[in-house]
């Protein structure tokens, strides 16, 4: 967004705190940040807000812009259908147009009083592979068709803390199954990662256990046959790319019993909600261990049946999230030119 010619008033990298509990010890630095912002409203008086995800920075942000007569239009929807279902209050008060990224959102916020459009998930028109399959492989030493030796993709996620939570039982998955057949794991992070994190942030994986890739995540999940991969959006990109996967999370203790009180769901993944079903196996927080993680790898591995079964569903989840027709960002874009074309027409009256 930089290079596109936004000036940044605060850096979103400064908020990524994920966790009811984690969160707690980040406020006071996140209030200075959020303070910021809203100063700002009256500084610059914008002609609009567009807001992105993060509802619990964001729908605070949202009386102020409202106070100041700017519209607003907010790009993925929070996650309301799943928990904390007042703040649809919050929405109906002060969104002018929700733009929803998963099919099943428009009919249920229409529902609930707030003006909101579907205007696509824009992973599926924005996935772009690199390097082809075979050449993948062979650089990373697995067999062609991954009979013999499999590549199998690790994705602990994409912050340090939550890939902090998960490396201990992911290395001893990787362990476990190297006991029990050969296979290559290539462990993707997201880009720049390596310059966040000390040099012995991987030491937990037994030295030579594990290739690391950066920035290549696309790749990586179209030349694996098979994912473990933390709940996420990278779920969403192995869908897409029809990569077999086991998907898991674990938060603190605290912020697990306090989510289980407040979300109502039928699953955790994204994956598995658009699917309508349990498409791929979720081993999330007590039940997130090595073995269970070793057990859900190798069932994947070594049944065909099921393997090809879960494919099947991944490309009904990703039949679901292609839109035909316009770029989900071009109507995203579409919309919110409309609201400033509807501003600047009051204006004139």
């Amino acid at each position: 967004m930089r290079a596109a010619g936004v000036r940044p008033i605060i850096r979103m990298e400064e908020l990524n705190v994920v966790g009811l509990v984690e969160v707690i010890q980040h406020i006071p630095r996140i209030y200075g940040e959020f303070r910021k912002l809203r100063d700002s409203i009256a500084v610059e008086k914008p002609d609009l807000a567009v807001l992105t995800d993060s509802p619990d920075f964001h729908l605070r942000l949202l009386p102020h812009l409202h106070k100041a007569h700017v519209p607003v239009g907010y790009f993925i929807a929070p996650q309301v259908w799943a928990w904390r279902k007042g703040r649809i209050k919050t929405l109906q008060r002060f969104v002018d147009h929700l733009l929803c990224i998963f099919p099943f959102e428009e009919e249920f916020f229409r529902n609930n009083g707030v003006t909101a459009t579907y205007v696509g998930h824009p992973l599926p028109s924005r996935i772009e592979i690199r390097t082809p399959r075979a050449d993948f492989r062979a650089r990373f030493g697995a067999t062609p068709n991954g009979t013999e030796k499999p590549l199998i993709a690790l994705l602990p996620g994409s912050r340090p803390g939550e890939i902090h939570r998960h490396l201990d039982e992911l290395a001893g998955a990787v362990e476990l199954i190297q006991q029990k057949r050969p296979a290559v794991f290539v462990l993707g992070t997201p880009p720049g990662f390596s310059t966040r994190v000390p040099e012995n942030f991987w030491k937990r994986f037994p030295a030579g256990s594990i290739q690391i890739v950066e920035a290549e995540t696309w790749d990586l999940l179209h030349a694996a046959d098979l994912a473990l991969a933390a709940s996420g959006t990278v779920t969403v990109e192995a869908a897409l790319l029809g990569c077999p996967m086991v998907t898991y999370y674990k938060v603190v203790g605290l912020s697990w019993l306090m989510g289980k009180m407040l979300v109502r769901v039928p699953y955790y993944s994204m994956v598995n909600l658009v699917a309508g079903k349990k498409a791929v196996p979720e081993v999330m927080q007590q039940d997130f261990t090595a073995q269970n993680l070793c057990r859900e790898a190798l069932r994947l591995l070594e049944d065909t049946a099921a393997r090809d079964a879960m494919k099947a569903d991944l490309a009904t989840v990703s039949q679901k999230l292609s839109t035909p027709g316009a770029d989900p960002m071009d109507k995203a874009a579409a919309i919110l030119q409309s609201l400033i074309e509807k501003e600047v027409s009051a204006h004139v009256s």
